[in-house]
Formats: structure tokens, sequence, C-alpha cells
């Protein structure tokens, strides 16, 4: 209950724009705390308000992920006082890091496509846009490297083409940024994708149209 969550021992581990990232146990096992907190420019009742939102917005999705069979934390407790999300600490690396230590061969790279195309397909098949998919966000677990996604801070459900567009985007804008080289590996994992989901062709048309804006400001500023 929640005495217990008080006394739980938490070291913070990282602070970002929006929230505190603590470490700590939970019943024996390794535990994540992420902590919204205020905003000193913002008024408190609207702060409040969006800090409160986001938290459920969050937690919701996340636990929405995990029903739809995608390997994401376990949810351990939820504090709307606190704006607090008590989760499963992943034992595990980036997907960034990992690819860093292991060069993409023809097999790892066939491997992963497959990983990640049917990760974004049970996704987006249940209309779960995660919002900030990069290769920081989606772990490769120690056990079974298994491929999990974190971080949902940004997400939130919608059934739109563009919405489920403008996130794979995101990923391989972040995937041709953080590692060169990678379009032949993101066409793979598209065309997994599309063979894996329900609703890919307006997708992935839609895909095309975003790519062109992107282009478009680039070009232009």
């Amino acid at each position: 209950g929640k005495k217990v969550m008080e006394t739980v021992d938490l070291q913070i581990i990282s602070q970002g724009a929006e929230a505190r990232i603590y470490e700590g146990m939970f019943q024996g096992r390794p535990m994540i705390v992420k902590e919204r907190f205020p905003k000193q420019y913002r008024h408190p009742i609207l702060d409040q308000r969006i800090n409160s939102n986001r938290f459920r917005a969050e937690s919701r999705t996340m636990f929405r992920a995990r029903q739809s069979g995608i390997e994401a934390p376990i949810l351990y407790h939820l504090d709307p006082a606190t704006t607090r999300i008590f989760m499963e600490k992943i034992q595990g690396i980036s997907l960034k890091q990992h690819i860093y230590d292991h060069p993409l061969t023809i097999e790892s790279e066939g491997t992963l496509s497959e990983k990640l195309g049917i990760l974004l397909a049970k996704l987006h098949d249940n209309d779960i846009i995660h919002g900030d998919l990069t290769t920081s966000n989606i772990l490769v677990r120690d056990v079974d490297e298994e491929l999990v996604l974190i971080d949902f801070g940004l997400s939130y459900v919608s059934e739109l083409c563009e919405d489920k567009a403008v996130d794979l985007y995101v990923l391989e804008r972040a995937f041709l940024s953080t590692h060169p080289n990678t379009d032949d590996l993101f066409e793979k994992i598209l065309d997994v994708y599309k063979n894996q989901s329900a609703g890919s062709d307006p997708v992935l048309n839609r895909l095309s149209t975003v790519r062109a804006r992107g282009r478009k400001k680039v070009a232009f500023g």
C-alpha cells in the first residue's frame, strides 16, 4: 500500500525536462520510479492538470501495451498524488548501445528487423502511439535478448494513420542519425511491419507524405 511505497529507499539516477527517474527495490525486485515534478514557470493549477494528464496517459498506454503482448515494464504501483509511476527495472541495454557493441551482420539485421517490425505492428494495431521511438527507448533484455519498449512519457492512443506514420518517421530519423547506413535495415523493418500489421497499407502510404514534408522542412528551414 501507500505506506510501503513511502518507505522505499530511492536513488535518483537522472533528471530530464519532464521527470526525475529513481532506482530502488520493490519486494526484492529492481524497480524504476518516474516522477513528474512541478514546473515553476507554469500556473500551478494548469501545471498540476498537465502533469496528472500525462501521468494517466503514460500509465494507461504502458498497461495497454503489456495487454497487447508488447514487452514493456510491469507496473508495480501508481501514486496519483505525487504523479509517480513505480515500475519494473528492465535488466538490459539500449538497442542503441547494442548496435554499437555488435555491428550488424546480415543475420543479426534479419533478426532485429523481424523483432522490431512485429513490435511496431502490435503497437499500432492496438492504436498505441509511442511518441518518442528511438533506439534509446528500446531495450535489449539480458535474459532473452527480447526487445522491450520503455519511456511512454509522450505516448497516447490514436487510430489515425497520420499519427502512426509520424511514429514510424520519428524512429526512421532516429535510426539514420544515430546509426548511419541503416537505410536497408529500416526498409526491412517496414517490410515486416507491412506483413504483420493489419492496417499497415494506409499508414505506409502516409509515411511517404510525412517523409516528403520532412525533406521540405530540412530544405526550407
